[in-house]
């Protein structure tokens, strides 16, 4: 649907997720009601179901969406340039930063709850994000290697794997127990782990 519309209508389709993202994020998705989007939108119902034919379903996708692109867009310019130890300790700062604010909800693991995680959009998303997000995070060890920072032959792609592993792990029992002691733990370790290959 986003790519059959014009510059105008691709910007109130814009303005109707960022909008709806706001609401969800405020009351939580089980009480928000398509109503609740159109006053925050400013939207008609028929507005609404002509750029989201397919109803709070589809728009929940969109949402979804949305909230998957600002997991990445928070995290920068730092995921963008790790390119010194410094700048992997900025961005460990940032992500454990991000997720303390964010606390035990995750508007994105709500929507998923929404509209069905196994579901295949939900599922694409999902793939989608830690595809980037690991790829950054090969992109910035390749840039080590480059540097001599970290030894050539280096796995890099099961280093960013397994450091993704371990963040997505850390915000999992951090959602659970409000401690963000296992975070920092696993981006600490891993990151230590890259020093010592350059080191050893």
């Amino acid at each position: 649907m986003a790519d059959t519309l014009t510059a105008k209508g691709r910007a109130t389709r814009a303005r109707i997720v960022g909008g709806a993202a706001e609401v969800l994020r405020e009351q939580g998705v089980s009480f928000t009601t398509l109503d609740d989007i159109r006053a925050r939108t400013g939207t008609s119902k028929s507005q609404l179901f002509h750029y989201f034919p397919g109803g709070k379903d589809e728009l929940l996708l969109a949402v979804a969406q949305f909230e998957a692109d600002r997991v990445l867009e928070d995290q920068q310019p730092h995921l963008g340039r790790l390119d010194t130890w410094e700048s992997w300790q900025r961005w460990r700062d940032l992500v454990v930063r991000r997720y303390e604010l964010q606390g035990d909800h995750c508007p994105l693991g709500a929507l998923f709850l929404q509209v069905g995680r196994s579901g295949t959009g939900a599922r694409a998303i999902v793939t989608e994000l830690m595809r980037q997000w690991q790829e950054y995070l090969a992109r910035g060890i390749r840039t080590l290697q480059s540097g001599g920072l970290v030894p050539p032959d280096l796995d890099v792609d099961r280093a960013a794997a397994a450091l993704l592993a371990g963040i997505q792990g850390g915000v999992t029992i951090m959602m659970s127990t409000g401690d963000s002691a296992h975070l920092k733990a696993a981006l600490d370790v891993g990151i230590a782990y890259l020093r010592e290959q350059g080191e050893g």
